[in-house]
């Protein structure tokens, strides 16, 4: 089997790399990444890449239909990653997340790939009561990253192609990387127990998210890869996570801090409604794909982030500052000239 990875040297794809080796050893892989995030290595002394057969490095908004020749399967990780970066960076967002994803479909369909995974988001539900959102329960998305997810489902969904696509419409992630994020609302926390002694949750605690570790994200995507049209359909979007995973932030809060002991717990009563928050329902994942459903739990993903962040050395209480925050990564480059706004490398302050 021939897989193609785009996005492949981020916080998720170092993870899926190594799993896929594993899992599939006798599969070729490669990887394509434009490299915004490739020097942010956490705790490893070897890249994540040696696990790949070939890496190439390029724009996915460039990328052309004679690379994607004689792929089984495409996963389409590429993407700028959360709210906050949408929100300040929507222009590129939408060309990345949404524009490029569908181009690449659609060139992959006509290369004869036989699977496309897109990694898309739990956050397209947005505000939602009511008891946890099911995969045709009405979308309510808040954010430029939520609208560039959905936006890449619909166009996904009205091709006429052979090709059978998997939208993992995954739950928050979290848990160590060898590139690691702290932009993430249990990694932050975990953060802020080992460096501050203290954490601060921000809303009053009662705001759902449903978590999945981004080891059993790689799970995800190695079922999709192989995925038979006849298993949920030649196109599918399915919450990709657990029912045991849904909690509230109060309750990750004091998770991290059970397993930090000294740990203190400041919750914002005062604080205003948030605009996420969203329980999930994941039993059609459940019943599509029962050997890859998720394995670790939240105390195992609390200990792997105190584990690696100790194997880095980590004690930055200003780390919200730091390079593990990705909008502080971009931009740097934007404003180190690096990259343009558009998110293009800029070769001459390469």
């Amino acid at each position: 089997m021939r897989i193609l990875i785009t996005g492949n040297m981020g916080y998720v794809g170092s993870v899926v790399s190594r799993y896929l080796r594993r899992a599939r050893p006798e599969a070729v892989l490669h990887g394509f990444d434009n490299a915004y995030f490739a020097h942010g290595l956490t705790g490893t002394a070897v890249v994540p890449e040696r696990f790949l057969d070939q890496q190439f490095h390029g724009d996915v908004r460039a990328l052309t239909p004679e690379l994607l020749k004689g792929y089984d399967a495409v996963v389409q990780l590429a993407a700028i990653s959360n709210d906050p970066m949408g929100d300040r960076f929507e222009a590129p967002t939408m060309a990345i997340n949404q524009a490029s994803s569908v181009s690449i479909a659609r060139m992959a369909a006509e290369a004869g790939v036989r699977n496309y995974v897109f990694a898309s988001s739990c956050s397209v539900y947005g505000v939602a009561s009511g008891g946890p959102r099911k995969e045709d329960d009405p979308l309510n998305p808040m954010t430029a990253y939520a609208r560039s997810k959905i936006g890449a489902e619909a166009e996904l969904k009205a091709m006429d192609t052979a090709m059978t696509v998997t939208c993992l419409r995954f739950a928050t992630a979290c848990g160590m990387s060898d590139r690691l994020r702290l932009d993430l609302v249990l990694n932050d926390f975990v953060a802020c127990a080992l460096s501050q002694g203290e954490i601060t949750v921000l809303s009053d605690g009662t705001p759902w998210r449903p978590l999945i570790d981004v080891a059993d994200m790689a799970r995800a995507i190695d079922w999709a890869i192989a995925r038979p049209a006849d298993a949920g359909g030649r196109y599918l979007a399915v919450n990709a996570g657990s029912n045991e995973r849904n909690y509230q932030v109060r309750d990750l809060a004091h998770a991290v801090a059970q397993a930090v002991p000294g740990t203190r717990v400041s919750i914002n009563l005062e604080a205003p409604a948030d605009s996420r928050s969203y329980q999930v329902d994941f039993g059609l994942y459940r019943e599509l794909a029962p050997d890859h459903q998720p394995v670790v739990t939240l105390q195992q993903s609390i200990t792997n982030l105190i584990d690696g962040l100790r194997r880095m050395g980590f004690d930055d209480a200003r780390f919200r500052s730091s390079q593990l925050i990705r909008l502080n990564v971009l931009q740097g480059h934007v404003d180190a000239g690096r990259l343009n706004k558009a998110f293009e490398w800029q070769s001459a302050m390469a």
